[in-house]
């Protein structure tokens, strides 16, 4: 990438990373077979693959791999999640918790269950984008049958205390789903030791191919008991029908082995550059922040340029590659629903800035970043 074009914009997607395209591109053509296929040997090796996919990420977030089941996305592991809990639990109740900063594909789909006559809590942030623990606590009643939290927000980076939350919920009685989306792959996501139930990721957040991702389903202590939402064939053991992306599965699968390898490389190098940029532009005067500066994801920095339209900023610079928001609620001519919760007015919301940077940035992007705004606020060089 020429220092020219700079990508800045790894939460809405990432590049696929080489060996990821590498191991892929086998399953395109020479072994082309349908991994539902049991008859012969086309269709035993793409089989093979798949196992071997779901092996790797299942290591990743070190759990069995009876317990991951293959989807298009986050989006879809989480519609099969929340409404299959719904669903299957609905005589203990029709409650659910989530919080106000979560992912449209939660809230969107919480609000669809609340037209159907679910009860859905949503619990307030704090200015830097937390939630009351205690606050969670007492929303949780015997009617609640599940609690949705992500791990990492997608706008601010900014990292939920998941391990307290999920003792919290189970203390209960309740279920807890957590959308990992922007988490798996950047820092350790333990479903172990954190105590979580449901998990959400997809493949193109972490250098691997959109359109795949992943649904991770304890099975005991507790089991979670989960209905199809798909119907046709009983795929992924009848919970997710439809022939498999045997290539896009293989993409995830090493993309996950990468990143057990490399995150916390990755991590360290990101972190060094994101401080770049925020004190280049937080000594310029008027820029700040927006959320909770210690417990974020590395390579995140959502910024406020103070009395300033964001999409004029961006559209001057255009070269680089930012965001105001979520890429999914990109086509809303609405201020971000993360900032609104987290107490900024519209005027401020209207001019945050999303920074996220990726494994292949370099300093040499960073300082040219820098430059580049300078230029546009008429400031320093």
């Amino acid at each position: 990438m020429s220092i020219s074009n700079i990508y800045l914009d790894h939460n809405a997607t990432t590049p696929v990373d080489d060996r990821v395209l590498e191991a892929m591109l086998p399953y395109f053509s020479v072994q082309f077979g349908n991994a539902s296929s049991k008859t012969h040997s086309f269709g035993w090796t793409a089989n093979d693959a798949v196992e071997k996919s779901r092996q790797e990420v299942a290591d990743l977030l070190n759990c069995i791999p009876q317990e991951i089941i293959f989807t298009a996305g986050a989006t879809e592991s989480i519609n099969i999640a929340i409404k299959s809990v719904a669903e299957i639990y609905a005589n203990k109740g029709k409650h659910i918790v989530t919080v106000a900063t979560e992912h449209k594909a939660v809230l969107d789909t919480c609000e669809y269950l609340e037209k159907k006559g679910y009860s859905i809590t949503v619990l307030p942030v704090n200015r830097e984008g937390n939630i009351d623990l205690k606050e969670l606590e007492s929303s949780i009643t015997p009617q609640t049958i599940m609690v949705c939290i992500m791990f990492a927000n997608n706008e601010t980076g900014v990292i939920h205390p998941i391990e307290e939350i999920a003792n919290i919920v189970h203390e209960k009685g309740s279920i807890f789903m957590c959308d990992a989306t922007q988490a798996v792959g950047k820092i350790k996501v333990d479903v172990q030791q954190y105590n979580i139930d449901l998990l959400a990721m997809s493949a193109h957040k972490m250098y691997g191919p959109k359109g795949v991702g992943a649904l991770f389903i304890r099975r005991k202590n507790p089991r979670v008991t989960i209905a199809a939402q798909t119907h046709g064939g009983g795929h992924e053991n009848g919970l997710r029908s439809g022939t498999l992306n045997v290539p896009g599965i293989v993409g995830l699968g090493m993309a996950c082995k990468i990143a057990e390898e490399e995150m916390w490389e990755n991590s360290i190098k990101l972190s060094r550059l994101r401080t770049t940029l925020e004190q280049g532009f937080v000594e310029l005067g008027n820029i700040f922040v927006n959320g909770d500066i210690r417990n974020r994801l590395a390579n995140v920095s959502n910024l406020c340029f103070t009395g300033l339209k964001a999409d004029r900023l961006i559209s001057k610079t255009p070269s680089i590659a930012v965001a105001t928001g979520s890429a999914c609620s990109s086509a809303i001519a609405s201020p971000s629903h993360v900032l609104k919760a987290m107490g900024l007015s519209d005027e401020m919301a209207y001019a945050s800035v999303r920074f996220s940077l990726g494994k292949n940035n370099t300093q040499e992007e960073i300082i040219a970043t820098l430059n580049s705004y300078k230029k546009v606020l008429s400031i320093g060089e």
